[in-house]
């Protein structure tokens, strides 16, 4: 006979859930600002993930005050959003990279045609959304541990699909950032020194959402019986933790600063990057150096 399914196999923590609502509500405050003020409509996904993150936190305080008499729509909440969010991140990040091929005008230098570098990577977001979803239903109906471990062997193949998206992103970012440096264009060598920060944080974010992911395949194949899921500090550590940095990192190196809603497709480096100093110092100094250099 099969065992009962159980929600938690802990009390959930009414602290460690109310600093990461107000974390991620001060981080989506942020964003939302950003990308009024800089009119980032683009970056509209990235919003959306960290409203989902408020909503699942939110329902993990909501669990936290029932415990043991655990409501199941508490935690179908906390399962799907915190679950589903990183994949609207990740939607984002790829939008970023594609817009600044354009600003510097090195389509020629990507491995993948600019027109189709966002659709192929958003299209394996939008795979892995709904398996996980699914996945995530599954658990949340489950009646019993059989029926609990079918949904997250789908989870599993919804984090592996993206894990496998993710990874060539990287690649395809890392390739492009190699040929910019063996051939910069003359609007990449404009604004040198941002796009160097902007692709280590494009390195850095993905490396935190696959270092996520990982940990959530890793904790899916324990099972509920395992190591991952029997403790609640994990979920915090390898997850919630993760996903908070990276809104960091895009509050502070925000892509407003190095692509302009309007610019890029008439290919103006100055006003993409709204920074006219920067191509100025660049000019006067940056190019002696890298001349200098050779």
């Amino acid at each position: 006979m099969a065992k009962e399914f159980i929600l938690y196999h802990y009390k959930p923590s009414t602290a460690l859930a109310a600093v990461f609502i107000f974390l991620f509500s001060n981080g989506s405050l942020a964003h939302a600002w950003f990308i009024w003020k800089h009119r980032t409509w683009y970056f509209l996904p990235f919003l959306i993930g960290g409203i989902f993150e408020i909503i699942g936190y939110a329902g993990r305080f909501i669990s936290s005050r029932q415990t043991p008499n655990w409501a199941t729509w508490p935690y179908v909440m906390q399962s799907l959003m915190i679950l589903l969010a990183p994949i609207l991140f990740a939607a984002s990040i790829y939008m970023v990279l594609g817009r600044i091929i354009r600003v510097v005008d090195a389509k020629a230098l990507s491995m993948i045609r600019v027109n189709w570098l966002t659709k192929i990577f958003v299209a394996g977001d939008i795979i892995s959304f709904f398996v996980q979803a699914a996945g995530g239903g599954m658990i949340s109906n489950a009646k019993n541990d059989d029926d609990a471990k079918l949904g997250e062997r789908v989870i599993i193949t919804g984090l592996i699909i993206q894990l496998v998206f993710f990874g060539l992103f990287v690649i395809a970012a890392f390739v492009f950032h190699l040929r910019i440096i063996r051939a910069p264009t003359q609007k990449a060598e404009a604004v040198w020194s941002l796009l160097q920060q902007y692709m280590l944080v494009l390195y850095a974010a993905s490396f935190l959402i696959i270092a996520r992911n990982a940990f959530r395949v890793i904790e899916y194949i324990q099972g509920s019986d395992g190591e991952l899921m029997s403790k609640e500090m994990w979920i915090y550590i390898f997850d919630a933790t993760l996903m908070f940095l990276v809104m960091l990192l895009f509050a502070i190196w925000h892509p407003s600063r190095i692509i302009n809603r309007s610019r890029i497709a008439e290919g103006d480096v100055e006003s993409a990057t709204g920074s006219h100093s920067m191509v100025t110092f660049w000019k006067r100094g940056t190019v002696a150096e890298r001349q200098s250099s050779r």
